[in-house]
């Protein structure tokens, strides 16, 4: 429509003066108290033109009208979509979460029970998370925490219906560790925002990309977790044991679902 206005811009501007010099004859002519056969000729010949302007002016009015109606009316619909696909992309994620907790839940030794994290408290030092599910639930202290990815923590403190969660990389956590190639042990110690292992001696053979899973002593976690991965090692100075950093295996700044183990066992 408007690439035909632009086309014949000069033929309708013509058009227009024309229309109004016709306009203003006409207007004239009705004023005036008597007209003569030719200027009733005339009259009856704009009649015709000028319904046809106004037909035409009403159109383009409800073209343009229409056109940010229907504007509006695509935004809004782009937005219903744009939410819907969101809303589709988010439901798909949290089946793959769950999924793969219910593939650990099905291959686990003991009972379980799925909860949600409804509460993160996060700081430097302190590192807890708060879970949907107490002692009404089969919740209990001491209880171990994990997810498709690995160790989590453990429940510090139950309700009714929720229960705080320590994480692993709190500072005051302590995990029996392995190194699951050498079988090397030591103690997976929190630092508020990752894990070191310590009380590796020097001799032991530990390098970049070893996997750190749970010993099973202390009789707190299950024997066989994925804690995390060796990221940094040294060696020297006057310490008997190497200083050994491990980016922990589970994504806790995304962790949204997790099981509760509510006896011991040993995971698959």
């Amino acid at each position: 429509m408007f690439e035909l206005l632009r086309k014949y811009r000069t033929l309708f501007l013509l058009a227009l003066l024309f229309f109004v010099a016709l306009s203003f004859y006409s207007f004239q002519l009705r004023r005036r108290d008597t007209t003569n056969a030719g200027e009733r000729q005339v009259l009856g010949l704009l009649f015709p033109m000028q319904q046809g302007v106004s037909r035409g002016s009403s159109f383009l009015g409800s073209l343009f009208g229409g056109s940010a109606d229907a504007e509006e009316f695509l935004a809004a619909e782009n937005r219903r979509l744009r939410a819907e696909l969101i809303g589709q992309e988010e439901l798909r994620r949290e089946n793959e979460r769950l999924k793969g907790l219910l593939a650990f839940r099905d291959q686990a030794a003991v009972p379980t029970v799925a909860a949600r994290v409804i509460g993160v408290d996060a700081t430097n030092w302190f590192q807890t998370v708060t879970i949907d599910k107490g002692s009404s639930d089969g919740v209990s202290e001491g209880a171990v925490v994990v997810n498709d990815q690995g160790a989590v923590g453990r429940v510090v403190r139950n309700a009714s219906r929720s229960s705080r969660v320590l994480l692993i990389t709190d500072a005051s956590s302590a995990v029996a560790t392995l190194v699951e190639r050498t079988r090397s042990r030591g103690i997976c110690q929190g630092t508020g925002a990752g894990l070191i292992l310590d009380y590796v001696a020097l001799p032991e053979d530990v390098v970049v990309g070893d996997v750190i899973v749970t010993s099973g002593l202390g009789g707190i976690f299950p024997k066989g977790l994925p804690v995390g991965v060796v990221v940094s090692v040294v060696r020297g100075g006057f310490s008997m044991f190497q200083t050994i950093q491990v980016a922990p295996a589970v994504d806790f700044a995304r962790l949204e679902e997790v099981l509760v183990l509510s006896g011991a066992g040993s995971p698959p």
